[in-house]
């Protein structure tokens, strides 16, 4: 159950009934948790042919279909959204008329997805390698918001919409060769080259009217009945009728101002409905050969051409040296390049959270648009990074050992900034210059809005760590095999260059800290006959938390999950599987520095799942 202010209809019978209706979702509670409803269907296939000795036709690709649906946050009495409204004959209503115990918004989402890959591979006679591939794919999610209504439409306001789409799209064309150079010499030379054409679209579709448009109660007196404190010849008309309408009185609901769109999750509108597209060329060269018998060479270059982007050569040089049979060390050194992709460039997200207790809009805009750029924005640019790496292997007996060091220094890192507080109030500094921007920009219900956030190149961030792998078998003849692994993770990040334009004290920090340091995963895996046996331990490092700068802090204790699992092959095609995650039923530590709140217990933001443990039967048919 979710605690209801004092003084918010909190003992009200006709609430009190309704709150069982509040939520559609699972649960006897208004506002549940965890993880969403989901139901999916998968096709995979996997297709060759041999048109010949040298030549052969491949294909292979999925189609999926997938629903999921899960809850906002709830909704109470007095809380921004369900408040008293004056309506244009002069009486009141309340959105409790259509959910008495306030509402909780429900929001669904249709996936379908469809990805295709063909081509043709084989050799020339004269020692060259082929392989010529085309690939499409494209990834749709419609979206629906139930059990909500558009604020500011008042009594008018339907219950369900349809807030829009997003459309993700690529094609691309790959031709890719290798060939022996000098490979009459006992020291051959693989030199590998290839090309590649993508062209790639993220579409917002537009969603319904009603899941975006500004309804009457978007603006205070939207029907002109007062004129300061004093009413018109309309106000004192619906007076004449029996109105309570007072105008000299400021709560009066004549005043009430309320968000505009499907409350929860605004649908795109005209303005933020767009396809953004692009098109890049790359070539590639590597070349690799074994100088000594002990010293191997590499050498690889990538150039790329985006059409909204300057065109970037990355380089990469890597050895390994043999220092006995068991042991050897290596290394790299190479460039990066990335450019933002077009969802980046081109998505807006209006969702609402309650930071106090009030729903507040916090859009996520288009860093090109004119929405950010009024707050700074800039359009987005291409990261750009330094990577070094220096490890050795080792093996010793039947222990198989790598361990490598290596750090990433990237430049212009894209992420989204801290949020920049909007308010309609002129005494709010400013938020309220931010509230002035926006409004000049047209923004539809800007006064409903109360952060925006943009992607931004605004830093430049290291990362640094260790990785190591182990793995051992053991051999118990007639009664199977155990292979035991290890793969240890260190990693400790670091900000290269001043983020506080971009990021607030409190994100500064949990961008270091938030995430553990240490992570391992431990695996044995028995196999006798048809049966397979898995038990793994997965480990997570201390983290810490912060929040209202960093004058609250919370550590996360290293943490344990333990799973199991058992296989069977039935025959050939068909294998059945039971086990359980989180055996032991283990959480992150309780939230304690206010990131949590309507019933949630848990930031729900850590690597660390908070879901408890859960158990499972599969049935897998390979044709």
């Amino acid at each position: 159950p979710y605690n209801i202010r004092s003084g918010q209809n909190g003992g009200d019978a006709a609430f009190v009934a309704g709150l069982p209706s509040a939520n559609i979702g699972p649960g006897d509670v208004v506002q549940p948790w965890g993880q969403p409803n989901a139901e999916a269907a998968r096709f995979f296939f996997n297709a060759g042919y041999q048109i010949d000795a040298d030549t052969e036709a491949y294909a292979f690709g999925n189609i999926s279909e997938s629903e999921s649906d899960g809850s906002f946050f709830y909704r109470y009495p007095g809380n921004g959204t369900i408040e008293d409204l004056r309506e244009a004959d002069g009486g009141i209503y309340n959105p409790l008329s259509k959910y008495p115990g306030g509402f909780t918004p429900r929001f669904f989402g249709e996936v379908s997805d469809y990805s295709l890959l063909g081509g043709i591979r084989g050799s020339f006679d004269n020692g060259l390698n082929y392989d010529l591939s085309g690939r499409t794919g494209e990834s749709e999610i419609r979206y629906t918001l139930s059990n909500t209504i558009n604020p500011s439409q008042g009594r008018a306001s339907q219950k369900s919409f349809k807030p829009g789409d997003l459309i993700n799209s690529e094609v691309q064309f790959q031709a890719d060769f290798n060939y022996e150079l000098l490979s009459d010499s006992s020291r051959p030379v693989l030199l590998a080259f290839g090309t590649s054409y993508m062209d790639e679209s993220y579409e917002v579709v537009q969603g319904e009217l009603n899941s975006y448009v500004a309804g009457p109660h978007a603006t205070p007196d939207p029907f002109g009945f007062c004129s300061g404190s004093a009413p018109t010849a309309a106000g004192a008309g619906v007076i004449a009728n029996g109105s309570t309408l007072n105008c000299a009185d400021p709560s009066d609901p004549v005043y009430q101002v309320v968000g505009v769109g499907s409350n929860g999750f605004p649908g795109y509108s005209p303005q933020f409905s767009e396809k953004y597209e692009r098109s890049s060329v790359a070539l590639y060269a590597d070349l690799s050969s074994d100088v000594t018998d002990n010293l191997f060479l590499q050498a690889a270059v990538r150039y790329e051409d985006y059409d909204d982007f300057d065109a970037e050569t990355v380089v990469k040089f890597a050895g390994l040296y043999r220092l006995t049979d068991q042991f050897a060390v290596r290394g790299s050194v190479g460039t990066g390049f990335r450019a933002p992709t077009p969802g980046q460039q081109g998505t807006i997200n209006v969702s609402t959270r309650l930071p106090n207790g009030f729903p507040v809009a916090t859009g996520l805009f288009p860093a090109g648009g004119p929405v950010a750029q009024a707050l700074g924005a800039s359009a987005l640019k291409a990261e750009t990074s330094t990577n070094y790496t220096l490890g050795f292997t080792a093996n010793v007996g039947q222990l198989d050992l790598t361990v490598d060091y290596y750090k990433i220094n990237l430049d212009d890192a894209t992420n989204a900034i801290s949020t920049r507080d909007v308010s309609t109030d002129p005494t709010s500094g400013t938020a309220y210059q931010n509230y002035l921007l926006l409004d000049a920009a047209g923004v539809s219900g800007a006064n409903s809005i109360g952060g925006v956030l943009y992607f931004a190149n605004g830093y430049d961030i290291s990362s640094e760590g260790v990785d190591i792998v182990a793995s051992y078998p053991l051999d118990f003849n007639s009664a199977g095999t155990t292979n035991l692994s290890m793969a240890l993770n260190y990693t400790k990040k670091a900000f290269e260059s001043d983020p506080s334009d971009y990021l607030n004290e409190e994100a500064r920090f949990d961008f270091v800290n938030f995430n553990p340091n240490w992570r391992g995963v431990f695996t044995a895996m028995h196999d006798v006959n048809d049966l397979r046996l898995v038990a793994r331990a997965s480990y997570w490092g201390e983290s810490e938390n912060a929040n209202s700068g960093t004058s609250r802090r919370q550590t996360q204790d290293a943490t344990w999950f333990v799973d199991l699992e058992a296989q069977y092959q039935i025959n050939d095609t068909f294998r059945i599987a039971a086990g359980g995650r989180n055996l032991f039923d283990e959480y992150p530590v309780r939230g304690n520095v206010g990131d949590t709140c309507c019933g949630r217990i848990y930031e729900s933001g850590t690597v660390i799942d908070w879901n408890g443990s859960y158990w499972f039967a599969r049935l897998t048919a390979n044709f």
